[in-house]
């Protein structure tokens, strides 16, 4: 069940929109909290406020920041939203954030396809970056949109990767689905939100992952990456080229992750039904066969299309660009094969790019 907790806010540490980071005073040494103010409306230094303290209290990681529920300095606060699609909906922070399928052209309202757009998925919020810089060091000028789903965080406005990436133009567009909210376009679904950054946005190849904060329960099937499957079977539904990207560990103590993460093996065998292919990176060593007996024993290189790609120097793409990546606490530097599996995925797509799209 949550915690709540009443302090008051110290000052304010970052802003940016959709985001405000601050500390608070709940009685002892200032704290951090995050506010979300198209939930909330904003907040200044002094002002009384209550905090979901729950993530904290746990001791998360990626999640691990008070947050402000409400500024007691109001009676109430209202804000429009573009439309009448309510996201976090039945909840005491359910927002009308609209959706970009109640504003399509009538032409648009019943597209079911992309157009063979590359869609690229991945179980990881932190191997966005690495498929993106790849794609566009592989393919300078294709616009490429990031579909945020509902797996982990919500709010997009969370993500410094992806503030990163936009500000560096490696992602054109955003757009989030489900309950995910806060990008350039709400999107209902997966599907809609993949036939929006096609028809809508222009986008020439799309990244599909969830936002900061995977969930792992250590069984087979209770973990939030299992999403990679039916991502991937929306994307051959609508005519697009599915490309599936591996979660790859030399670093991880966790046996079930070392090589291809059981998270993979799971996602890409009982979780997706078609047939897709499997961005796989040569790395040049010892660690190629791993990944490939790997794919082997789970029956993945029999029921999908293995495709050897040879990835760019991503940890020099990185620095190029200014992005520093962690993953599960780990520099990149420190685990590259799991960026190296990514910049595989934006490789191949970047390689089955048809004609630009046009967006209206």
């Amino acid at each position: 069940m949550p915690s709540f907790r009443t302090g008051r806010v110290v000052r304010l540490i970052e802003e940016r929109p959709g985001l405000q980071r601050v500390e608070v005073d709940l009685g002892g040494a200032p704290e951090r909290a995050y506010v979300l103010p198209r939930l909330t409306g904003t907040v200044a230094p002094g002002d009384r406020v209550v905090v979901n303290t729950t993530a904290v209290e746990l001791g998360l990681g990626t999640g691990g920041w008070h947050v402000v529920h409400w500024n007691l300095e109001r009676d109430d606060w209202s804000e429009k939203g573009p439309g009448h699609i309510i996201k976090a909906r039945y909840t005491s922070l359910q927002a009308d954030v609209g959706s970009a399928e109640e504003h399509l052209d009538p032409e648009l309202a019943g597209a079911d396809d992309v157009g063979g757009m590359p869609v690229v998925a991945a179980a990881l919020h932190s191997q966005v970056p690495a498929v993106a810089a790849a794609f566009k060091h592989a393919a300078p000028g294709r616009r490429l949109a990031y579909v945020m789903t509902d797996g982990a965080a919500l709010p997009l406005a969370l993500s410094d990767l992806v503030h990163a990436l936009v500000d560096r133009g490696l992602v054109d567009t955003t757009i989030t689905c489900g309950h995910a909210f806060g990008g350039d376009l709400e999107a209902v679904s997966v599907y809609s939100a993949l036939v929006v950054a096609r028809r809508l946005a222009g986008a020439d190849a799309a990244v599909v992952a969830m936002g900061p904060g995977i969930v792992g329960t250590n069984t087979r099937l209770g973990f939030s990456g299992i999403e990679v499957g039916p991502v991937l079977d929306a994307a051959t539904g609508l005519g697009g080229r599915a490309i599936a990207t591996l979660r790859i560990s030399f670093a991880d103590e966790r046996e079930r992750h070392r090589g291809v993460s059981h998270h993979t093996l799971t996602a890409l065998t009982l979780a997706t039904r078609s047939r897709v292919e499997v961005a796989v990176p040569v790395l040049g060593d010892d660690r190629d066969d791993r990944i490939r007996r790997d794919l082997a024993d789970a029956g993945i290189a029999a029921r999908h299309d293995l495709v050897e790609v040879e990835p760019p120097d991503v940890l020099g793409l990185f620095a190029g660009h200014g992005l520093h990546v962690v993953s599960m606490g780990r520099p990149a530097a420190d685990d590259p094969a799991l960026f190296l599996a990514a910049a595989a995925a934006g490789t191949l797509a970047a390689g089955r790019l048809g004609p630009p799209a046009t967006g209206l």
